[in-house]
């Protein structure tokens, strides 16, 4: 009998048909049990519920261990979109608060991955947050009619005082790039978004728990699994000590009331921050809760700029106060000594170049030319050192000796202050001026940057920490807001000494004409009978009005504080700079301000500065 090849050849295709639909099967089986992230969380929700435990977040206190952040009991609301078998709408919206618009919304988002990349219909989702104690009680009351939705107990922050905004920062539901940035994020959490509620987050946040609840088979809770042994509890952020004196920034705050500008006083000896003023400012209480997004929208949209932080990213000319590192450079270079006079008849005035100056003795020494803030001085000075030939060989070596030295005095780059977006100011080099009068220039172009003008800037931040560093005699310590973070040591970076390239022989020098300034000079206004201050005026030329300024420190032997008051448009250094110094450090030093001070500070504090700005 003949074989029949075709019947043979068609067994092997039949058998390879079955093993290649077995395959397919056991490989869809494998994808849906084992690498299906779906099909294991529908498989977990039916049997458990895991709830997320949230931890307390760290609390913050004042260097006197006054409280100024602390949590309160709040709550949000969750789903898990697979166990809602029905739903009465608007029973919902009326006990929520909500409209019917806001829900479908809330629905479309929470389910669109772009949005939400976590999203799974077996997985608790966020669908409000940070309702009150008031509110939740009422859908506690009714949640057995909303089947899918959850209660979820977290906190949320509260401030005791009205002050202190830019430094405390606040916290806000995370975004996509914050959950992409650290995977600790899930939808609904939240994070420090400004202040050192942001630039200390990980130490404030804590670590989240977990409880795992046991379900039937309709689904109803029967307890903890395995009575919580693989229940996790969540642990409490850790608490910050400031180096702020609330009562200090609270002062300065209401002096600057009215008025942009800033106010930043630091503890020479440590690099502390004292206090961290920036006007205007607005009440950190309104960054809470639900009402945080419009109230911010409001801040962003006001034209007097609340949320910009001026103590540390407005940039300024320094005035007369940069004086004080121009006589230090003069020094050290040895260009001048402490007997160098130069004449002053009304300003510098050098080969048709003149600068102003107010009326005074002429000529001068340094010491007189600090307390009486002779810009004739240092404009010779700097016209000198820069035409030295002999020493330099170029004016372009010349000029980057000059920036070398600004930049070893804290200028030009971020001093590195523990908050978010600190700016560097502008020290300008040779290249700058090079490309600006392709290499043809001398000291006479640039000699407005030895009275703190021209290309020279500078936030409140660097002018007060010169002020620290010359209070030092040579030396500063990174300035930096937070004081103790509980149960860890501090950033080396805040506790290293950081030097000049200046003697502390010429610092004494430096000293010495600001003593002089506040007993006969443009800092009189600054004197303290029983406190040896030490200033330096500034004003600051611009557009419109000149802006005022001081910077200082007290008391001159034993320094405890070094400050720098900068207002916008407040004219002379004296006008606003002088006295809300001299008040600042009487407070600090002394815990209270005299009767006539007093009257003083309610006399500023209802001080306006017309800035063409429509009233907040």
């Amino acid at each position: 009998m003949e074989r029949n090849y075709d019947l043979e050849k068609r067994k092997y295709v039949i058998g390879g048909a079955v093993i290649v639909i077995v395959l397919i099967f056991l490989i869809r089986l494998l994808s849906l049990q084992i690498m299906s992230e779906d099909y294991k969380k529908n498989a977990d929700s039916n049997a458990f519920l895991k709830k997320i435990q949230y931890p307390s977040r760290g609390v913050i206190y004042d260097r006197n261990d006054k409280l100024l952040v602390y949590n309160q009991a709040a709550y949000d609301i969750t789903v898990i979109m697979k166990e809602i078998t029905e739903l009465d709408t608007m029973d919902l919206c009326q006990t929520l608060k909500i409209s019917p618009e806001f829900l479908r919304k809330k629905f479309r988002d929470m389910k669109d991955r772009r949005l939400n990349p976590g999203y799974s219909p077996y997985t608790n989702q966020v669908f409000l947050t940070q309702l009150s104690a008031e509110d939740c009680g009422v859908f506690q009351e009714k949640l057995f009619k909303f089947p899918g939705f959850y209660i979820q107990r977290r906190t949320i922050r509260q401030y005791t005082y009205n002050a202190g905004a830019h430094i405390l920062g606040d916290i806000a539901e995370v975004s996509k790039s914050d959950m992409e940035k650290d995977e600790y994020y899930i939808p609904g959490d939240f994070i420090g978004k400004l202040g050192v509620e942001r630039s200390y987050e990980k130490q404030l946040r804590g670590e989240k728990g977990i409880e795992i609840l046991l379900r039937d088979a309709r689904g109803r809770i029967q307890g903890n699994y395995m009575d919580g042994k693989f229940d996790k509890a969540p642990v409490a952020g850790k608490n910050l000590r400031l180096s702020l004196d609330i009562e200090l920034q609270e002062l300065g705050e209401r002096l600057l009331e009215g008025k942009i500008g800033s106010i930043v006083a630091i503890e020479p000896s440590t690099g502390e921050v004292l206090c961290l003023v920036s006007s205007p400012t607005y009440d950190p209480r309104k960054m809470v809760g639900r009402n945080r997004g419009k109230n911010h929208l409001i801040l962003a949209r006001d034209p007097w700029k609340p949320l910009l932080n001026r103590a540390i990213m407005g940039t300024y000319p320094p005035g007369s106060t940069f004086k004080t590192s121009q006589a230090l450079t003069f020094l050290q270079e040895g260009i001048i000594t402490t007997q160098t006079s130069y004449p002053c008849f009304g300003g510098f005035n050098f080969r048709g170049l003149h600068v102003g100056c107010h009326g005074h003795p002429s000529p001068l020494s340094l010491i007189p030319a600090l307390a009486t803030s002779c810009n004739g001085y240092f404009c010779w000075g700097l016209y000198y050192m820069i035409g030295a030939r002999k020493k330099y060989g170029t004016v372009q070596k010349a000029m980057n000796t000059w920036r070398d030295y600004m930049v070893s005095m804290g200028f030009g780059y971020p001093l590195g202050i523990d908050l978010p977006g600190e700016k560097r100011g502008f020290i300008p080099n040779a290249s700058v001026y090079d490309k600006a009068y392709r290499g043809s220039w001398n000291g006479l172009t640039i000699i407005s940057i030895s009275i703190g003008q021209g290309e020279v800037t500078l936030t409140p931040l660097q002018i007060a920490n010169l002020g620290a560093t010359i209070a030092n005699r040579g030396y500063f310590i990174t300035p930096h807001v937070v004081k103790e973070v509980e149960g860890e040591p501090l950033d080396t970076l805040y506790t290293r000494k950081r030097y000049t390239m200046v003697d502390r022989s010429h610092y004494e020098e430096v000293v010495q004409g600001m003593r002089s300034a506040v007993l006969g000079g443009t800092c009189r206004g600054a004197n303290l009978p029983d406190i040896e201050v030490c200033g330096k005026t500034g004003t600051a030329q611009n557009r419109g009005k000149d802006h005022s300024a001081f910077m200082g420190f007290a008391p001159m032997k034993d320094p405890k504080i070094a400050i720098a008051v900068y207002v916008e448009n407040g004219g002379f250094g004296a006008v606003y700079g002088v006295p809300i110094g001299r008040l600042m450090i009487e407070k600090y030093l002394k815990g209270k301000l005299s009767p006539e001070d007093e009257v003083m500070a309610t006399e500023i504090q209802n001080r306006r500065i017309d800035y063409g700005i429509h009233e907040r």
